[in-house]
């Protein structure tokens, strides 16, 4: 007995009632699901901790029982400093509900918000000078 053969379709065309056609696969950025966003992040009607996308995010602590499986997965990434852009993006959620939970999680005192690190925007003199003399040297 030979396998059945798979039937090309042109875009257009409707399937056949016997094999019901897969659901296509999201699009970048598209959510599939939009009440499980809601259900991750809760109302969030309450104040938001004042946080931005370059907010660096430290965990204080391990993820105690309590904790939802988003909100245990952030404290695990939290080991070393993360941004919040950075948090979205590896849980593939958006800022929105990950702003949510970390105002929880800031709340309980599980993680700490600290500002980005900022460089400065003109180098000092005496560091650029030993550079030049160290390349005159070479």
């Amino acid at each position: 007995m030979t396998p059945p053969q798979r039937q090309r379709r042109s875009p257009g065309q409707q399937p056949s009632a016997a094999s019901p056609a897969p659901d296509p696969p999201p699009k970048e950025g598209e959510i599939r699901n939009p009440e499980r966003l809601f259900v991750i992040g809760g109302e969030g009607g309450g104040e938001r901790a004042d946080l931005d996308l370059v907010t660096l995010i430290v965990a204080l602590a391990e993820p105690p029982v309590s904790a939802t499986p988003e909100q245990a997965a952030l404290l695990r990434l939290c080991v070393a400093p993360l941004s919040v852009a950075e948090l979205s993006a590896y849980l593939s959620l958006p800022f929105s509900v990950v702003s949510v939970l970390l105002t929880d999680l800031l709340a309980a005192e599980l993680v700490q918000a600290r500002a980005p690190i900022v460089r400065q925007k003109v180098a000092d003199r005496t560091l650029l000078e030993a550079v030049m003399h160290g390349l005159q040297k070479l």
